[in-house]
């Protein structure tokens, strides 16, 4: 499951990230500048249960899609539509993610 998602992610933000570029901007993803920039918690090195590992991932879906939906508004507001399809897709797939995760915690 865990590589399901981060194969799904990695995908997505190439996607995202070749978007960038095709608009004109530009793309780092380097390992030291994401962890530099990442808004995101450091992962606890301790953590060994599975369900802690499923709650720490669900988390940090939720926080990832608080920042999708903030680039959504954003190119809505700019009436970039390709942009806001992206982003929606991206959304779609992660509410999804996140949901199995959730549910996986109420089991």
């Amino acid at each position: 499951m865990f590589e399901t998602f981060a194969v799904s992610l990695a995908n997505f933000n190439d996607s995202i990230a070749e978007r960038a570029v095709t608009l004109g901007g530009k793309a780092f993803g380097t390992v030291r500048h994401v962890a530099k920039t990442s808004r995101l918690n450091e992962y606890p090195q301790d953590t060994t249960r599975d369900l802690e590992h499923v709650k720490l991932l669900a988390d940090r879906f939720e926080s990832y899609l608080t920042e999708l939906r903030a680039s959504r508004s954003a190119a809505e507001s700019q009436a970039d539509t390709d942009t806001v399809d992206l982003f929606t897709t991206v959304i779609t797939e992660f509410e999804k993610n996140a949901w199995f995760l959730r549910a996986s915690l109420e089991s």
